[in-house]
């Protein structure tokens, strides 16, 4: 795979004075010194129709409350081929309620989105809770900085373990020094420094460390403590400046002017680690439990400070075993105490200097980079096919929505001189149990579905080996295929079912109609037709509906065959008379229960009625799919097949699970079918969204697909992946794969299905 050229991150810009805006820059600039060949932008939210002199790093500004830049957002990053897009979310930042507007540029986004989330709420609104699940569905790794991050997206938001990634603040690489230089230059040499930093609002318990001070002074005279920050931007153009000025009157209250400096300034890094360097202790003294992250915690735990903090959810993790203290939210006499107690012992000072410091080197922005950029190749090669919101953009090139390569390295592994295993350990093929002809039929589909320039062929001897296993399958005396082969190449049976005739009759027809080989499409046509007329015994509907794709392949090339014709209206009017007996308003549906490939029952009408202009199968087949497409799509418009537990229940509701890619390949298969019948490009969606599921757009939000091998998981189980990776499994992937890759080869240029008059 390709190195990462082009990120982009979505998020505020320093010169905007915030935290969210130093960590986005300082993420960036940190990315971008981790190689020459990588290009990391910036894409700024911009507040309340502010403008901000930006750096050249700021491709595109984006209002936060206008719509049009958040969509303009999206088309600016999709013409630019960006590998992966980083969002910094903090709920503050987006217009629209909860920040819903962001929703507007993610859904659009034709890449992997890669969310950091600085807040994450153990207690959401209903409207925080529906917009950061979208956030997270849309994502294909979180990001948070704390282990309790972690644990809530887990527990409060359900979010699957293996897409969430710890990765702490990033920090300067600064050498670990002693404050005296530093404080000669800001005037306070011989005093005790207290320092706190950040934008000044309610919430940062300044107030706290105010009426501390009486309390330090007893022990430490010399004591000053320095509150570095402007006030907060929206509190200034809500309240102007009365927030500062109530935090001088309580100084001038407590009788400690002379002892506590509040600096109205936003400095830049340099000077801010200047500040930093020159404090003996360190202090956040916040008001909250449920704070997530604090930069400027990392920051001085980072350089090598000793620091007192309320205990906060980050500064329990970042403080935990002596690596800094933790004293009681709101008190003031114990926050006193516990600083005068560090201001005059030393040596308890310097080795909790120590220990932070030491522990802290993992979190350089250096290693951060790192961190993230792996985070991103993981993303991006474990990108899944969007499904979004305008419908009539799925999937063409010239829409710009991108298709996972045909990769068949794993393919090619589960095949032998033989054929195709039926099943895998892991990706190790199966030897155990052998072949199936069902599976080398399939096979067989696959090498005439990559029959087109833009993807990798099957070699030519692999795919005579696969016809060879069919013809061999071929039992003259019982005039049926045998399905099960053992490793030593010994039939199990001298017959199989008639779901694996038919299947097998399917792929000899397609073989007939799209093998390079000449000679090999006359093999095919010659050995459908000898075992089609069995066909006119069976009683499976799904034998029927196989057959009828066979047929609508072979009778495309063998226009003169009567007896063909005759069975496909034979098998076509027998699946209409199920319907018939069996529909009802609330189950319209061939059978009194569901099973497996279920959609290629109506695709196999579809397909019928379009070749024989025959208006009432093509309406009963989009009716019947458009029913199960119905139970097949979650509330949150997931796509969830009917799972193997539901086989033989009835008319009961189809259970979640197990779930396996059979079922997502025949829907895709007959949505697209029903759009190329009617015209529908909501059938285009459904499809878009039944191939999402082998990406992780399914129930636990899981990949089964390895991208780089083209290897597919068995299924879903309700907690897990099933890790074995059979023939079934991957040759109904790439069939999926090659059908979503042809139709964004196609233009829009169909022609809808108009029945032919009598």
């Amino acid at each position: 795979m390709t190195q990462l050229t082009r990120l982009a991150f979505i998020g505020n810009s320093l010169p905007r004075r915030c935290g969210i805006a130093t960590f986005t820059t300082d993420l960036q600039q940190a990315v971008s010194a981790s190689s020459a060949e990588v290009e990391a932008s910036i894409v700024a939210m911009s507040d309340h129709g502010h403008s901000y002199d930006y750096p050249a790093a700021v491709r595109l500004q984006v209002g936060d409350e206008k719509i049009e830049d958040y969509v303009r957002a999206a088309d600016f990053l999709n013409a630019g081929q960006f590998d992966v897009v980083s969002l910094q979310h903090e709920f503050g930042i987006f217009g629209g309620e909860a920040g819903g507007h962001i929703l507007a540029l993610l859904s659009r986004l034709t890449m992997p989105i890669v969310t950091t989330l600085h807040t994450v709420l153990a207690e959401p609104t209903p409207v925080q809770r529906r917009v950061l699940n979208r956030i997270i569905d849309l994502s294909s790794r979180v990001v948070v900085m704390a282990e309790k991050g972690r644990e809530l997206l887990r527990t409060v938001y359900a979010v699957p373990a293996d897409k969430i990634e710890v990765i702490a603040h990033g920090i300067p690489d600064v050498a670990f020094v002693e404050p005296d230089k530093a404080k000669a230059k800001f005037g306070f040499s011989d005093r005790s420094v207290i320092l706190t930093f950040g934008l000044l609002s309610p919430n940062k318990g300044i107030e706290v460390m105010i009426d501390a001070m009486p309390t330090i002074l007893e022990s430490r005279a010399d004591a000053v403590y320095v509150v570095l920050g402007a006030t907060h931007p929206n509190l200034v153009r809500d309240q102007g400046e009365a927030y500062r000025e109530s935090l001088v009157a309580r100084v001038r209250d407590r009788g400690v002017e002379d002892n506590v400096v509040l600096l109205d300034q936003f400095v830049d890094r340099t000077t801010l680690l200047d500040y930093i360097a020159m404090s003996d202790v360190y202090v956040t003294p916040y008001l909250s439990e449920a704070q997530m992250t604090s930069g400027t915690l990392a920051y001085s735990f980072g350089l090598g400070k000793a620091v007192v903090s309320t205990p906060y959810w980050h500064a329990q993790e970042l403080l935990a075993d002596g690596r800094g203290l933790l004293v009681p939210f709101g008190d003031a006499e114990t926050i006193g105490r516990e600083i005068a107690e560090l201001l005059t012992d030393d040596d308890r000072r310097q080795a909790m200097r120590k220990r932070a410091y030491a522990s802290s080197r993992s979190m350089t922005w250096a290693r951060t980079a790192e961190r993230y950029l792996a985070t991103f190749e993981r993303a991006r090669r474990g990108q899944r096919l969007r499904v979004i919101e305008r419908p009539d953009q799925f999937v063409p090139s010239t829409d710009g929505v991108a298709t996972p390569e045909m990769q068949i390295g794993h393919f090619l592994s589960m095949c032998d001189d033989t054929g195709l295993f039926q099943h895998a350990v892991h990706s190790v093929p199966d030897r155990s149990h052998g072949y199936c002809v069902d599976d080398n039929a399939r096979a067989l589909l696959v090498a005439c579905a990559l029959n087109n320039p833009r993807d990798p062929r099957l070699p030519e001897p692999l795919i005579a080996r696969l016809a060879g296993f069919v013809q061999h399958a071929w039992n003259p005396d019982t005039r049926r295929f045998r399905n099960f082969m053992s490793f030593d190449r010994r039939w199990l049976e001298d017959t199989g079912s008639e779901d694996s005739h038919g299947r097998t009759l399917w792929a000899l027809g397609e073989c007939a109609r799209s093998d390079t080989s000449t000679s090999r499409r006359r093999w095919a046509i010659a050995l459908f037709a000898e075992a089609l007329p069995t066909v006119e015994g069976f009683r499976s509907p799904r034998a029927w509906a196989f057959t009828l794709l066979g047929l609508d392949a072979y009778c495309a090339v063998v226009a003169e065959d009567t007896l063909a014709e005759r069975v496909r209206h034979d098998l076509a009017d027998r699946l209409m008379a199920l319907l018939a007996a069996v529909e009802a308003p609330d189950w319209v549906w061939f059978e009194d229960g569901l099973a497996y490939d279920n959609a290629r029952l109506p695709q196999a009408l579809i397909a019928t009625g379009m070749s024989t202009h025959a208006p009432a199968y093509v309406d009963a087949g989009l009716r019947s799919l458009r029913w199960l497409m119905g139970l097949q799509t979650t509330p949150a418009g997931l796509f969830r097949p009917v799972g193997s537990a539901s086989f033989g229940t009835g008319r009961a509701a189809p259970q979640a699970f197990d779930q396996q890619p059979l079922e997502a390949t025949a829907t895709i298969s007959a949505c697209l079918a029903a759009w190329r019948a009617d015209g529908d490009a909501a059938w285009k969606a459904d499809a878009a969204r039944a191939f999402a599921w082998f990406l992780g757009g399914n129930d636990l939000s899981l990949s089964l697909v390895d991208l780089e091998t083209g290897s597919c998981r068995d299924g879903l189980h309700p907690d897990r992946l099933n890790e074995n990776r059979g023939g079934e499994s991957v040759v109904s992937y790439l069939l999926g794969l090659s059908e979503i890759r042809q139709i964004a080869r196609l233009s829009d240029g169909r022609t809808k299905f108009v029945p032919r008059l009598a």
